[in-house]
């Protein structure tokens, strides 16, 4: 099983934040979860912590930990990833879609994956199965 990581996820469970569901958290916390971060997750994650919006003070910081971790691949935002994410309509959100697509283009080369995400939008979408 291959989890891939939303914005939310990485960040509450960097900052350590009572957002993040028990079931994620342990799910992060395993020392053999293979962990997918698409580099739009981890873009993101890195413009919300230049804003002041977490509790992370750095986003070197961000960058630092996900470096150090070896459980984590960064999937990158290639073609593939793009034109998938042009049959994902129902998911308003540019970057939702892209973190979607990262996960249903690992899917359809036969992983066994789940999207670690609470966010609505996508939860509702009914693409991709859902851990939160």
């Amino acid at each position: 099983m291959k989890y891939v990581i939303d914005t939310h996820a990485l960040i509450w469970f960097l900052e350590g934040n009572s957002l993040l569901s028990t079931k994620a958290k342990f799910i992060l916390s395993q020392p053999d979860s293979q962990l997918i971060i698409p580099a739009t997750t981890l873009a993101k994650a890195v413009w919300i912590v230049e804003r002041g919006r977490t509790s992370i003070p750095d986003p070197k910081d961000v960058i630092s930990v996900v470096d150090a971790d070896p459980r984590v691949v960064i999937y990158p935002l290639d073609k593939e990833v793009i034109q998938m994410t042009m049959s994902l309509s129902v998911i308003q959100e540019m970057h939702d879609r892209q973190i979607v697509a990262t996960a249903l283009v690992l899917a359809s080369k036969g992983e066994v994956v789940q999207l670690l995400t609470c966010d609505k939008n996508i939860t509702e979408s009914g693409l991709i199965a859902i851990v939160w």
